[in-house]
């Protein structure tokens, strides 16, 4: 298995939008964690803050599960991200 890579010194690209929503809908990590814990996705405050640092891989799931918990479309947290 191949070893995950880094864009522009970052494991993910939806993180910064994951922080630049969370915060324009003044959502602290700790409600994202528990709406994701709702939805049965087991994942921890500091899971949260190093994704939305870029420290953390984000599986295709797991962006599904952030964008139903922030109540927005899978494309914002996509939104301005030029590749």
């Amino acid at each position: 298995m191949q070893k995950n890579k880094k864009f522009n010194d970052s494991y993910n690209i939806t993180g910064n939008n994951i922080l630049r929503i969370r915060k324009e809908k003044k959502v602290t990590q700790e409600d994202l964690c528990a709406r994701m814990q709702v939805m049965g996705y087991q994942i921890s405050r500091s899971d949260i803050s190093k994704l939305e640092n870029g420290k953390k891989f984000i599986a295709d799931f797991e962006v599904y599960r952030f964008a139903k918990a922030l109540k927005v479309s899978i494309s914002d947290l996509f939104d301005g991200i030029d590749l």
